[in-house]
């Protein structure tokens, strides 16, 4: 009897292979499997995705622009009102007009490096000054002042005043004042001496040491030795007497002196010249130029 035929059989890969569990093998060169409807990089999902980010970018720009046109464009942060702190000799007043701050400027675009600047060089007495934006409407201006550790005389005219008990002193007739602070700056010229801070002599032009020391650097010894002082000694301070590099005097209350030397060993120097104060009152003569071996004198 003749077998089954290859139609009965059926195909390569047909039902009856499956259910013999026959492999159906690779299909067949140049046939793909068809996608199913929706995938592949034209779905919907991808043109969601495109729509989100379009719509995000467009919100960033709008928020951006919104921003910019409410600091830079609106009426709500615009300068109207500048403060001043921290002020002692000057006047909150002469701060703010000095700072110059344009009242109705957009507050974002204050430039308060240049306020700043233009502070310190318009008045000098600001050592430094702190510029900060006061949300919403205000420039707000925390002002530190320099400190005079010394006086210098301007203009002056001296007499000479002679004494057989007391070193001559020179006397100042009708003149200003240079303030200059402890880094040797000299930063305001008042008509009265401020309590306190000692007035400059200098008395070095017969100095042997004049050529080698000018003026510049026997101020710099000067301011040095006056910032030392203890605030203490420093209260009771009225002249620095700088004779030479090496040979400076301070003239105390009560007609007291004080033999300092040069500007070294400040710091030991005021330390011994506060015990030799206290230990003794009633003197009026005190040599700390060698503050290991201090010297007093007088009654």
């Amino acid at each position: 009897m003749a077998g089954a035929t290859t139609a009965q059989r059926g195909t390569p890969g047909s039902d009856g292979d499956a259910r013999k569990g026959r492999n159906p093998g690779p299909p067949k060169p140049g046939r793909r499997p068809k996608s199913s409807k929706g995938s592949g990089p034209r779905g919907p999902g991808v043109k969601r995705r495109r729509v989100l980010v379009l719509a995000s970018l467009a919100a960033a720009v709008l928020l951006a622009a919104g921003g910019t046109w409410v600091l830079y464009g609106s009426s709500w942060l615009r300068v109207e009102k500048v403060s001043s702190a921290g002020t002692e000799v000057l006047t909150a007043g002469q701060v703010v007009s000095a700072a110059a701050v344009p009242i109705g400027a957009p507050l974002v675009s204050i430039d308060t490096d240049e306020i700043e600047s233009r502070l310190r060089e318009r008045l000098p007495r600001i050592d430094s000054v702190d510029v900060t934006r006061s949300w919403p409407r205000g420039i707000s201006l925390k002002v530190t002042e320099r400190k005079p550790v010394l006086l210098i005389k301007k203009g002056t005219d001296f007499v000479e005043v002679d004494s057989s008990t007391k070193p001559v002193l020179l006397i100042k007739k009708g003149t200003d004042f240079v303030e200059v602070d402890s880094s040797g700056v000299r930063f305001d010229t008042v008509a009265k001496a401020p309590g306190g801070v000692p007035v400059l002599e200098l008395a070095a032009e017969r100095s042997p040491s004049a050529r080698r020391f000018d003026e510049q650097r026997l101020l710099r010894e000067a301011v040095g030795i006056a910032g030392s002082l203890p605030e203490a000694v420093a209260k009771e301070t009225l002249q620095v007497r700088v004779e030479s590099y090496d040979s400076v005097v301070l003239a105390l209350t009560k007609g007291r002196t004080v033999v300092w030397g040069s500007g070294e060993l400040g710091e030991a120097k005021g330390r011994a010249l506060t015990a030799l104060l206290k230990a003794s009152p009633k003197a009026d003569h005190f040599d700390v130029s060698v503050p290991t071996a201090p010297a007093v004198s007088g009654s």
